[in-house]
């Protein structure tokens, strides 16, 4: 069979009604040269249901036991066989020129591994207004990814190639997993905006993973103290991890003492003088 130029991934967690959407909006893409990887993290509403008599030959559906979104995704990499991969949260839709329009800046644009788009935002039915922090950037983007995930996971299009020479999703990691991956991207590769809006996201639903760990910094820090003990980072990378890995630290540490949490406190006051920082 001829090798596909994309390979899309969704991973799902008993989300039946929304995946069939988010399928829907993949399969009925205006470009065809595609395979589909659905990942089913031990779903028990029986989603593999919704696949019977479709017929796909582009549709790919494993089943894995409950290990998380990371552990998915990575099951959805090994088993892309597309020369770029693009991945699509359950709960989020492609607009029906996003793989049409990725493909032409991936080719026009030959010396990026990596593109993302512009998003809409809808949260409860209602259209969001996008606010300046959640401006898209490109380039060399390592600073902004620091502070903020500024690359959604379902707007990224993003080399084969990559993940044998970054690695895949951390699987250590229960949520802040995509900001753990794109700051290893970034701090090794540009990225290239697609200036268009090809992704749908619904926010504000409450089996969502930041409604589940509202203390989100905590993954955050130890994701840039991992990255810091990588030593993957040149000297000016390492000054500005350094400089958030301080933020978020003080951050967490000052609403710990707030909630009388002084052990948490006292961990993260540690975190901080192993590296000088005060």
């Amino acid at each position: 069979m001829k090798t596909p130029f994309f390979s899309i991934i969704i991973p799902v967690y008993n989300r039946k009604n929304l995946l069939k959407i988010a399928v829907d909006s993949v399969l009925n893409q205006s470009f065809s040269d595609f395979e589909l990887i659905i990942v089913d993290d031990g779903s028990q509403d029986e989603i593999g249901k919704i696949f019977k008599g479709m017929d796909s030959a582009r549709l790919i559906y494993l089943f894995q036991r409950h290990q998380g979104v990371a552990a998915a995704r990575n099951l959805g990499i090994l088993q892309a066989k597309g020369e770029f991969i693009c991945f699509l949260d359950s709960d989020d839709r492609f607009r029906r020129e996003k793989l049409r329009i990725s493909y032409e800046y991936v080719k026009k644009y030959p010396g990026y591994k990596v593109f993302h788009t512009e998003e809409i935002w809808y949260r409860k039915g209602g259209l969001l207004a996008h606010k300046k922090h959640h401006k898209k950037p490109k380039g060399w983007v390592f600073g902004f990814a620091l502070k903020i995930c500024c690359i959604s996971i379902s707007t990224a299009c993003i080399k084969r190639e990559i993940f044998t020479e970054i690695g895949r999703f951390d699987k250590n990691l229960k949520v802040c997993e995509d900001y753990d991956f794109w700051l290893r991207v970034t701090a090794r590769y540009p990225v290239k905006l697609i200036p268009e809006f090809l992704t749908i996201k619904e926010g504000g639903r409450f089996d969502q993973q930041s409604k589940k760990y509202p203390a989100l910094d905590k993954y955050r820090i130890y994701t840039i103290n991992k990255l810091l003990k990588s030593g993957i980072l040149d000297p000016e990378q390492k000054e500005l991890a350094l400089e958030e890995l301080h933020r978020k630290c003080w951050i967490y540490i000052q609403g710990a003492e707030k909630r009388n949490k002084i052990r948490a406190a006292g961990y993260y006051k540690k975190l901080l003088d192993s590296y000088g920082l005060e």
